[in-house]
Order: C-alpha cells, then structure tokens, then sequence
C-alpha cells in the first residue's frame, strides 16, 4: 500500500508503507470481543464503520428547541396543541435540528398524535411516508426508538415524530388504523429490531425466517456470517475479522 505522501527522492516513485492496524495475520485475527459501535482497527464513536478512513463523529445530546423555531414549525406545533388536548402530556419535547422538525411522544400516545396529525384540517398530515427503528445502545436507558416520517400533501410540510421504548418493554400502540401504510413497515421494525406494535393486525417477521432468533439491526446482535472461499484462500465472516468484533 503506497501514500501520495510517501515518495522517495528519485522521480517521486511512491514508497510501499505498512497500513496501521494491519498485521502478519490479518484478516484472520481473533482480538477479544468489543464493545457496540467500534469498528475496524479499533476505530469508535464513528460512523466509518470499516474504521479505515478515521472519520471521528462528535454526539451532541439532543437538546430541546426554544421558540421560535422559524419556517412553519411554530404554526404546526400551535395546531397540535390547540387541537389536541393532552399536549402536553404527550410531547415530551420540541426538537428543531439540521432544518428538520421532530416531535418525541410518549409511546403510548402515538396513535392518538397521529390520528390528529392526520385528521386537524390545520395540520393535514396525510402521508406516513416510514416507520422505522433505531438503537441508541449506550446513549438512551430507552435505547430502542420508532421514527415516523409524516407528509402534509395539502401544506407541502413534514414532520418527524419519535418515540422511545426500553429493550425490556418494548412495547407501543400501531399506528395502522390511522396509516394503513405502517402495516409492513411495524413489521419491518419488529422483525429487525424486536419492537413490538401492539394491536397490529398481523405482526409477523417480514425479512427473516419465521424461526429466526434475534433482531439483527440492534447493535448488540453478532454480525455472524458464512466463511466464503475465494481462489484457495477463506474469508472469514466479519464477526471474526481484525477487531470488527
């Protein structure tokens, strides 16, 4: 492996250079298991999963909004409220980010919040465009949430609702009687990261075999694999791969 930087005085021929982290062994190298979220090379805290390109990203706590948030989120937040009664009961908190408006309900209001999401002809959000997990493991005590991504087609705005729930209960009501379209995508959820969506018509695995243990897309699931051989040689899969443990 050669640097751009790494030339010699004759010509500027590049001079081979030994990547860091690599060894005599490598990729078959077995270092004892790490934690979630380290990647490559012993590489944290980032989103470069490979660890190869170093890339390092600062996590902010998420941090509520103050007024005025600016564009049309204060007109929808005003709707909500007037709208629906147990405001403040069900945001937890206001939260303007990167120009994006998101809304985190307590999970066992989220039905109710969308159907008057849906229903306020101030609001008008029509569209539940996805519903989908992520895991905050070793950030949040409730470490499993549900995004919802809804669309007002009548206003031309968007909205992110959010709500978390603990891997121990991870319950919370469907929104399918108010968003057809969330049917497969609570499924999808469930099967990949075990949230359960309670009154679902139909909550079965979607991707996974129906006797599949585990949830695959939570970070404290192995990545697992099949050895593949390549022109005599064995890949092992990446759960055995340098310190991608």
């Amino acid at each position: 492996m050669t640097s751009p930087n790494d030339r010699n005085n004759d010509g500027g021929v590049p001079v081979p250079t030994t990547p860091a982290g690599a060894s005599s062994t490598a990729p078959a190298e077995y270092p004892p298991a790490s934690p979630a979220g380290r990647g490559m090379f012993g590489n944290q805290g980032t989103g470069d999963v490979s660890g190869y390109g170093g890339l390092v990203r600062q996590r902010k706590p998420i941090e509520e909004a103050t007024r005025p948030y600016g564009s049309y989120f204060d007109e929808v937040r005003d709707a909500l409220e007037e709208a629906y009664p147990a405001f403040g009961d069900a945001i937890e908190k206001v939260v303007v980010d990167r120009g994006e408006l998101t809304l985190h309900v307590r999970p066992e209001r989220i039905a109710e919040v969308c159907q008057v999401m849906r229903d306020d002809m101030s609001l008008r959000f029509e569209l539940l465009s996805s519903v989908s997990g992520v895991d905050y493991l070793g950030a949040d005590a409730r470490r499993l949430h549900v995004v919802y991504q809804l669309t007002s087609m009548t206003y031309r705005r968007q909205v992110r609702l959010e709500a978390a729930v603990s891997a121990e209960e991870p319950h919370l009501p469907s929104v399918t009687a108010v968003y057809p379209t969330a049917d497969w995508q609570e499924r999808e959820t469930y099967d990949m990261f075990g949230i359960v969506f309670d009154g679902h018509p139909n909550l079965t695995r979607i991707l996974m075999p129906d006797d599949w243990e585990g949830h695959p897309q939570r970070k404290d699931y192995p990545l697992g694999g099949v050895p593949v051989e390549y022109k005599g040689a064995e890949i092992p899969p990446p759960d055995r791969r340098r310190s991608y443990q």
